[in-house]
């Protein structure tokens, strides 16, 4: 009788090869966009950090595509921390997810505010109840009051700042 392998015991076939061996070249295309903070953070080997230097300063598209190539292939001498680097790059795209999401709900309550005034004002503070409700009514009048005159919107960048600064995570 001839014994057949199990799945497991079969080494990764040429097309998951390729697939992970891209997933590490998009692993390595996402460093080298990150900016210096972020890429602190990400706690890269030090060997590895001149790689990601000199990919940054190369602008020739064909020259920097080698580099990211050359880093990606660098970067599958440490397959033990891959899942972390890319935990946290995941991470900080949720991170600025939440921060985008947070912002253009704020945007949207300002710009009801100013089309809707009091009734929406109610109901803001009604959510909000630590908002002094005559701060936002003032400001709320001065931005319909600029917008009627056709002037630069400072009272509604001001009430966008201040709607920002009640709506944040963390502000209750």
């Amino acid at each position: 009788m001839i014994e057949t392998e199990s799945p497991d015991d079969l080494p990764p076939s040429r097309s998951q090869r390729r697939r992970e061996a891209l997933d590490v070249l998009k692993l390595a295309h996402d460093i080298v966009a990150l900016d210096d903070h972020k890429l602190a953070g990400l706690a890269l080997d030090e060997d590895l950090l001149p790689h990601v230097l000199h990919a940054r300063r190369i602008t020739q598209h064909i020259a920097r595509k080698r580099e990211v190539g050359f880093l990606a292939k660098q970067l599958r001498r440490y397959e033990e921390e891959l899942p972390h680097w890319r935990a946290t790059l995941d991470a900080d795209t949720a991170e600025s997810r939440q921060g985008a999401a947070r912002l253009h709900r704020v945007e949207a309550w300002r710009d009801r505010l100013l089309r809707d005034g009091d009734d929406a004002l109610g109901e803001f503070v009604a959510q909000h109840p630590e908002a002094d409700r005559q701060q936002l009514r003032t400001l709320l009048r001065q931005a319909q009051s600029e917008h009627a005159r056709g002037k630069p919107p400072a009272a509604a960048r001001q009430l966008f700042r201040s709607l920002r600064d009640l709506m944040a995570p963390g502000a209750d």
